[in-house]
């Protein structure tokens, strides 16, 4: 029993953003703090039986829906997030920025800032808008708009800019890519179609999986880390119950993640990259042994001739891709692919996946996902135990399709109350991997910088054909740019380039806005503080948990902090001051945008607003005869004349002809699939002579304690090992993965410091030496907090994405190259480091939660 001076509100606790709650918690607040996050209980206001919990029985066992939220250790350790010292509590500008007079860009991330006032923040924010659009135009305004923040609906995390700029007239927006499935999106999408997702259809395949799958290939994904932040511990309980009924797990990685930890029954470790070379060995083993379902590609699919001849080396290149030709290039022995292959083909196998990883993010990554359809389809896609599931991001748009538990009998959604971006494609956009590109070059409207694809996520395949423009016809290059997404740096592609671009002369103006002191935020010129979703009354929604969908309320826990205001309000302060306040509110309080989204949620029909607040949340049923509902690739498996795949021929086109029309000299993703190691644009191979220079491949996983760039300051979580490594001079590195062999020729043990480098820069990381990661293979989680020691070229705080690629998947395909690179390791000495960075490694540091906010705000 609580005691009767604690409050208890509602808190979806997810951190997918753009309107996409998940994690319902209750949170306790005391004396104006936040105390305890706990599960949320369905049954609290509920008999839940009205709502008819699903069961799943399969092989004896039984797997049922919870009665309590699954959250994952994020949502606990989050109230550490709300009131962590790098809290931005008042309007800030860089201390040598003047707007009338020297702007010294140069300056960016080394000079200190210093507190202002609201009105003069929002006062120098519309004057500088409306002189760029005098002197230039919108479209040199940049909107930074996109990522996994806090999931806010009202109070929208990002995109909220936008809404202003268009009651202004105009901007170009930051378009990011599908970076969470690039490889599916720019290659699986050629042969499956699947638009607008590009995935699999997975509806229903926990109950498929269950009753009908022998073997559930775990490809490049982590179950025990990825679907924290975006659904919780549902999929872990899952694997749990798959052990117990005997479904086998097979973990295909570099690593031991903690997924492979927990669950898996054979762990094959693969060279980060080469899982297409370890396809086709699949693929050959089974055309020589005639262990293939010809039937099914004879009338499911076009153009198999072609790779079969790729294949058993029959086209030009004359290599048959034998066990034995993949044996050193991927590091699977020939007689464990052999066996592996066996193993599939005379058992039902399936493909899960989280997104994400080398697999799908990495040089040339459209091969892969191209192959992993191609390999699914020689044994007949869509047939019962045979389908390709994930366990993240379910319900994605409100699509049957794309919910492999129980469906609900109603979705809900907020899409109408939702202040964030409006998802329609504006006349100016760049991709969010071009962005460094595009401030560098030297482009103009009759010399731009050219590419294929709007890029946004969720545009159809044909898309892809079109090219599109920076700057576009009439408008000038960019010197404004405006964040809500200020982690471009630890997360995106050639971090380093970025900030050499945040640095230029041409941008004028960064402003950004955040509730913490962090990456990007260093290289602005004017801050705007912004609160937690703890601190604003919202309305939330989950349909990616699993257990049912559930819609709530998110009342206010405790007061903002400082002088910190919503993403939404921060921005509608600018409004006011350029006269477009009523616009751009549409003329609704909060209260009235949350009622608003209460009655256009398709569940208003079941209950009044008032019983709603007084409830706290709403729960849909689970749909009759859910069990009946199509599983997977089903219905195409058995007709696929009926049930026609939405590409231009309506069937599995491993040979396309739209891309061989469209880019007929694209010799990095052509009309069919291969394995490509290394090409003019990219070089990340050990076949590749690079490799002499910088000997490891590097993977860069989505972190075990932080999802992206967000909770690097949970005091918590940096004690423990795996979390932060204590290097000699007491600093919390980030952890480098090395397998013993390779820190004996290295000479390091855990505890030292090594330097991650290449020729793209350097960051540092410290050695943790486990039997976990493969040798010749380094592993460092992305995410890391910026703590640079020379800007733009090396850094402490283990941002290892300051040194990926900067050119994109391939030619014609602009998405990110984030994991899966070269890179050198060497030991440093740290003490030596500081007297040669005396300014740096001086700085002040909390072992709670990092480098200081006093070392760049003067207090």
């Amino acid at each position: 029993m609580l005691n009767k001076d604690v409050k208890t509100v509602y808190k979806g606790t997810g951190l997918c953003s753009f309107g996409v709650g998940a994690n319902l918690a209750e949170i306790d607040v005391k004396d104006g703090k936040v105390v305890r996050t706990r599960p949320a209980r369905y049954d609290k206001a509920y008999d839940l039986e009205q709502f008819r919990p699903w069961t799943i029985k399969a092989r004896g066992g039984e797997f049922k829906a919870s009665t309590k939220s699954e959250i994952p250790p994020f949502a606990i350790g989050y109230k550490k997030r709300i009131t962590s010292p790098n809290r931005i509590l008042y309007p800030l500008k860089r201390e040598d920025w003047d707007p009338n007079g020297e702007r010294n860009p140069q300056n960016r991330g080394k000079s200190k800032f210093v507190r202002i006032s609201w009105d003069e923040a929002t006062d120098i924010i519309a004057s500088e808008i409306r002189r760029i659009e005098k002197e230039y135009g919108l479209e040199s305004v940049l909107l930074q708009c996109d990522g996994h923040g806090e999931t806010k609906v009202v109070h929208a995390a990002h995109g909220c800019n936008t809404r202003l700029f268009n009651q202004l007239g105009g901007f170009t927006m930051q378009a990011r890519q599908p970076d969470s499935w690039e490889g599916w999106y720019w290659g699986a999408k050629h042969v499956w179609g699947q638009d607008p997702v590009g995935q699999a259809d997975m509806g229903n395949l926990l109950l498929d999986i269950a009753e009908n799958t022998d073997m559930l290939v775990f490809w490049g994904c982590d179950m025990e880390t990825t679907p924290w932040g975006w659904g919780g511990q549902l999929p872990s309980r899952y694997c749990n119950w798959l052990s117990d009924i005997g479904v086998k797990q097979i973990y295909i990685c570099p690593d031991v993640n903690y997924g492979c930890a927990a669950h898996n029954d054979k762990w094959i470790p693969v060279f980060p990259n080469t899982d297409a070379a370890l396809h086709l060995a699949i693929m050959y083993t089974w055309l020589v042994e005639d262990t293939w379902n010809k039937e099914y590609i004879e009338t499911h699919a076009v153009g198999f001739e072609y790779l079969k001849k790729y294949i058993l080396g029959e086209d030009e290149d004359k290599t048959p891709k034998t066990p034995k030709w993949a044996e050193p290039i991927c590091g699977v022995p020939a007689r464990t692919i052999k066996a592996l292959a066996r193993q599939w083909a005379k058992t039902k196998a399936s493909i899960a996946h989280c997104n994400g990883g080398s697999l799908i993010r990495s040089t040339y990554s459209h091969e892969p996902a191209r192959l992993e359809v191609c390999l699914m389809a020689m044994q007949g896609l869509g047939e019962r135990g045979r389908n390709i599931v994930k366990f993240i991001e379910w319900n994605f748009y409100g699509m049957d399709s794309q919910m492999p538990a129980p469906r609900s009998e109603i979705v809900p959604t907020l899409d109408p109350a939702y202040r964030g971006f409006n998802f329609v494609q504006p006349a100016s956009f760049i991709p969010k991997t071009l962005i460094p590109k595009a401030i560098l070059g030297d482009y103009t409207d009759e010399n731009p910088l050219k590419w294929q694809g709007f890029t946004l996520a969720g545009w159809p395949r044909w898309d892809q054909f079109i090219e599109y423009q920076y700057p576009i016809p009439g408008a000038k290059e960019l010197h404004m740019i405006w964040t809500d997404t200020p982690c471009w740096t630890t997360c995106w592609n050639g971090g380093n380039s970025m900030i050499e671009a945040l640095r230029s002369e041409k941008i004028q103006t960064v402003v950004a806005q955040h509730p913490w002191l962090e990456n990007d935020c260093l290289y602005a010129d004017l801050i705007l503080p912004i609160n937690t979703k703890y601190e604003e009354n919202d309305i939330g929604v989950d349909n990616v948990g699993g257990n049912f969908c559930t819609l709530y309320m998110e009342d206010k826990a405790i007061e903002p902090l400082g002088e910190s205001k919503s993403d939404w309000e921060a921005v509608g302060e600018v409004a006011r001051k350029l006269g477009v306040y009523d616009a751009y509110v549409e003329g609704k309080t909060e209260e009235e945008w949350i009622r608003f989204g209460f009655e256009n949620s398709n569940v208003q029909h079941l209950m009044s607003f008032e019983e709603f607040k007084e409830k706290g949340y709403i729960i849909t049923p689970t749909a009759e005869n859910w069990e009946e509902g199509t599983r997977g690739f089903e219905n195409f498996y058995n007709d696929p004349e009926e049930y026609a795949l939405n590409t231009p021929t309506g069937k599995l086109e491993i040979y396309s002809e739209e891309l061989a029309n469209n880019f007929p000299d694209d010799d990095e993703r052509g009309p069919y699939p291969k394995f490509i190691p290394f090409g003019d644009r990219h070089q990340e191979s050990r076949l590749h002579p690079r490799s002499e220079k910088y000997p490891y491949l590097i993977v860069s996983n989505h972190p075990r304690w932080r999802v992206h760039a967000n909770m690097d300051d949970v005091t918590w979580f940096r004690e423990i090992e795996t979390c932060k490594v204590v290097g000699p001079d007491g600093y919390q590195y980030e952890p480098v993965w090395i397998n013993p062999k390779d820190a004996e020729k290295l000479g390091v043990k855990s505890g030292d410091v090594v330097k991650v480098f290449n020729d793209r820069g350097w960051t540092l990381g410290g050695v943790y030496v486990t039997e976990r990661i493969m040798p010749e293979v380094v592993l460092q989680d992305h995410g890391a907090r910026l703590d640079p020691i020379e800007p733009g070229i090396s850094d402490r705080g283990g941002v290892n994405n300051l040194i990926c690629p900067t050119e994109t998947t391939s030619k014609n395909a602009p998405g990110e190259c984030t994991s899966g690179f070269l890179v050198g390791i060497e030991k440093v000495d740290v003490f030596a480091l500081a007297r040669q960075y005396p300014e740096v490694f001086s700085r002040k540091y909390d072992q709670g939660i990092g480098v200081s906010i006093e070392n760049y705000v003067k207090l």
